[in-house]
């Protein structure tokens, strides 16, 4: 289950990967009374859906992600959208913090090999979620450098050429088949890891070493559990 050589980089999603990006705690939170329990599950998981439609067009800010998904979300349910909703999400994601295990395999790992961060957030998020990582990275890409989002395939080009790397001297590791790893695999990346957080079914056909629990990831490069 080893790679079989030393990559060049290891190259991570971040929120949902090693974030625990819980926006839709927020979100329940932020709309209180006007969300529905009985609904909310369901409003949630669309809403989940609309975020990832607005990151498949022309780039826009990160903080505008959130309101056109929220807003479309409240008005296909037909609830009241208020001005201040998606100021109020946005403003809390710097304060997610990392899913247990993450900070200490990520420090194992980067003994062995340099590591990178690709993420959606924009440059004002960026840095104090990294920071709650508590773990050295390399050099960290967001999406408003990139000019996209994934999983759009420009967000792949874009990371090679920032890293002077091909795709047979990365790992790519994330949690999401629908962001990352179908459109990794497009792109030609084979060294893939799958981090199941199950929130998203797995896809075998891609190929990915699928893992569990962030303590096995050193263990696929030869180095000892955290």
């Amino acid at each position: 289950m080893k790679f079989e050589s030393k990559p060049k980089f290891v190259t991570f999603d971040m929120n949902g990967t090693l974030i625990h990006f819980r926006i839709n705690e927020v979100i329940r939170r932020v709309l209180g009374d006007r969300l529905p329990a009985e609904i909310a599950d369901d409003f949630l998981r669309t809403g989940n859906e609309f975020r990832f439609d607005e990151t498949l067009g022309d780039y826009k800010p990160f903080h505008q992600i959130i309101a056109h998904s929220l807003e479309r979300t409240l008005r296909h349910f037909g609830l009241e959208y208020r001005a201040g909703d998606a100021e109020a999400v946005y403003e809390q994601i710097p304060t997610f913090t990392p899913y247990p295990g993450v900070t200490e395999a990520l420090n194992r790992l980067a003994e062995e090999v340099p590591l990178v961060i690709v993420t959606n957030t924009d440059d004002v998020h960026a840095p104090s979620l990294v920071e709650n990582l508590k773990a050295p990275f390399e050099v960290v890409i967001t999406a408003e450098q990139m000019g996209c989002y994934k999983p759009r395939l420009h967000a792949w080009k874009y990371t090679l050429d920032k890293l002077g790397a091909t795709p047979d001297e990365i790992v790519w590791v994330s949690a999401s088949p629908k962001y990352d790893l179908r459109s990794a695999t497009v792109m030609g990346f084979e060294n893939k890891v799958y981090m199941d957080r199950g929130f998203e079914p797995d896809h075998p056909w891609l190929g990915c070493k699928r893992i569990t629990d962030i303590a096995d990831l050193p263990v696929l490069f030869g180095l000892p559990r955290p």
